[in-house]
């Protein structure tokens, strides 16, 4: 009688752990890695083009309408079993390079803090045209071809 209440006991406690397990967080970060120089580290006036590409390697992004401003970008996310994915901590660091010396200019550092919310338009274009129901798709093909498979003639040959 012991044996069996140690093995329910036993049995609870696995299915348990295996639940708390179920719903420990997934943790993903994307973007830029900075392994040995941090974007936040480049000096200005002194860096160039070729030393902060040297030291931090491509750009994540590089400006649409200007190519001397660099983006490196990452972004941390956390995901709780079937909840949606949440950004924990955002990073964009924003160097800005002179047009004529190619040095460093500026260098700004902006966060999750920093970001905003837009709100898109949820509405959608009605598309014109006649409206088919289920039944209709499915009966319209009857009579439109064949039940038996098309053979393709040879190149050259009449049908």
């Amino acid at each position: 009688m012991a044996s069996r209440s140690a093995f329910v006991l036993l049995a609870a406690a696995t299915c348990a752990g295996a639940l708390v397990a179920g719903c420990a967080p997934i943790r993903s970060t994307n973007g830029y890695q900075a392994i040995e120089h941090k974007p936040a580290d480049v000096k200005v006036g002194e860096d160039t083009k070729s030393t902060v590409l040297d030291a931090l390697g491509s750009p994540s992004v590089v400006s649409t309408f200007d190519p001397n401003i660099w983006f490196y970008m990452s972004q941390r996310t956390n995901q709780m079993s079937y909840h949606a994915v949440r950004v924990t901590r955002r990073n964009v660091v924003e160097i800005v390079f002179d047009k004529s010396s190619e040095k460093v200019t500026e260098v700004n550092t902006l966060t999750l803090k920093d970001g905003k919310i837009i709100a898109y338009n949820g509405r959608e274009t009605p598309t014109r045209g006649r409206q088919m129901s289920a039944i209709e798709q499915i009966l319209g093909n009857i009579g439109r071809g064949t039940m038996l498979p098309q053979q393709d003639p040879s190149p050259g040959a009449h049908p």
